[in-house]
């Protein structure tokens, strides 16, 4: 479940739409046409010191993931009721993410 959980928290600080304000105030996406007439996308980090760090947190979705356990585990252990709940409704939206995912690529 904390697998799960965790998954689905770092999906939704680094891709989902939801969070692009937030993403938007440490890092910029820049997307350009490469020769093969592919879609790139780049992201450039904004500011300097703490903005800067969190930019480029923001931009790798392994290292906001290990921040995203570690919170999910410390309030497992400061408030583990409240920890259930939450784990289990990331986890579902997780599980169901994945099944929409595989059943849209089955179905095309």
């Amino acid at each position: 479940m904390f697998a799960l959980a965790s998954f689905r928290l770092t999906r939704l600080i680094v891709f989902d739409t939801i969070t692009a304000p937030f993403r938007r105030l440490f890092h910029e996406e820049q997307e350009e046409v490469n020769e093969q007439g592919e879609v790139e996308t780049y992201i450039i980090i904004k500011g300097k010191g703490l903005r800067s760090w969190i930019g480029e947190l923001l931009s790798c979705y392994w290292c906001t993931g290990m921040w995203c356990t570690a919170a999910l585990l410390l309030i497992y252990i400061l408030f583990p009721v409240i920890s259930m709940w939450l784990n289990l409704l990331l986890a579902i939206a997780a599980a169901a993410g994945i099944i929409e995912a595989v059943i849209s690529k089955l179905v095309k």
